[in-house]
């Protein structure tokens, strides 16, 4: 197991954030003097993840012990996310944050340090990949969580953070840790087996985010897209073009796109390869309970599932 130990962080709240917060608090949370910040509502600690992903994965480790709540909403682009005065004042009563890491959350040091929370990095441990090209090339690529691999490093990390938050129930945390791993190790599984008959040459994940690379990895496919992370503006046309070639070549069967980005450049690829628009897979961000991924384990069925019929169906 990943050990990992809550680091503490000095605040330095600007004047302006003092007073706004003051002028706006309406707390959510209450302390019962020494010892952590509870829920008024249900007296538990309260854990912050920066996005819906991670806030899930926290919750099945957690149990019935602590509340954990998301910064960032269902549907939210989670990389140039822009924190309010109420994740303000919600993070001043948090016991714990918890943060993907990898430069995912490129707003995020500045927000713990006006939040002036302890918080733990849930990807420490990871294998991490080096994007190839573009604005990024050498940085670390921050979706480690879309590989059921790595996402057992993260639950490791999770739990051992639990158990220095709250020791009482450190056993609690390391149970259902396992048995998460366990429901996540089944699905990596079930992906792999399902592409073996896939071959060779049409092993390929294409994309419109490099938001694939872990899980790629994992199944032993070719990872190809438009941009590596984070690029909301047209796709460039050489992109394209070399995405078509890719496609025509290697007669990869289907095509996706990430459902916080616009497919029209994915769509384009498909059209003028000649191949199938596949589908939309799941990343930065859960849906809303009635939607298609209301859970992480969801996100990763989701994602398996349309990969496996677009790469595999005639």
């Amino acid at each position: 197991m990943t050990n990992i130990r809550v680091r503490w962080t000095k605040s330095r709240v600007a004047p302006l954030l003092v007073a706004l917060a003051t002028i706006l608090a309406v707390p959510a949370c209450a302390s019962d003097g020494p010892g952590e910040p509870t829920s008024a509502a249900s007296g538990k600690p309260i854990v912050l993840t920066t996005f819906t992903v991670l806030a899930n994965i926290a919750s099945n480790v957690a149990g019935d012990h602590l509340v954990v709540e998301s910064i960032t909403k269902p549907g939210s682009e989670i990389h140039g996310y822009e924190p309010t005065p109420s994740d303000l004042r919600t993070a001043e009563q948090a016991s714990l944050i918890l943060d993907n890491g990898l430069g995912l959350e490129s707003w995020f040091e500045r927000f713990v340090t006006t939040a002036g929370a302890p918080h733990s990095v849930v990807s420490e441990g990871i294998d991490p990949i080096a994007i190839a090209a573009g604005d990024y090339e050498g940085k670390a690529n921050p979706h480690a969580w879309m590989s059921p691999i790595e996402a057992q490093v993260y639950i490791d990390n999770i739990a051992a953070a639990f158990a220095d938050l709250d020791p009482a129930n450190a056993a609690d945390y390391r149970a259902n840790a396992d048995e998460y791993k366990a429901e996540v190790a089944r699905i990596g599984d079930e992906l792999i087996t399902a592409l073996d008959s896939v071959p060779p040459a049409q092993r390929a994940l294409v994309s419109c985010e490099g938001a694939f690379s872990y899980l790629a990895r994992d199944a032993g496919l070719q990872e190809q897209y438009l941009w590596a992370v984070n690029q909301e503006q047209e796709s460039a046309p050489r992109e394209i073009a070399r995405l078509v070639d890719f496609v025509r070549d290697n007669e990869v069967p289907s095509v996706f796109c990430e459902s916080t980005v616009s497919d029209r450049g994915m769509q384009q690829v498909a059209r003028e390869a000649g191949t199938s628009f596949g589908g939309i897979l799941y990343v930065d961000s859960l849906s809303e309970p009635d939607g298609p991924v209301p859970t992480y384990l969801d996100l990763l069925r989701h994602d398996v599932t349309v990969i496996i019929e677009g790469l595999t169906t005639p």
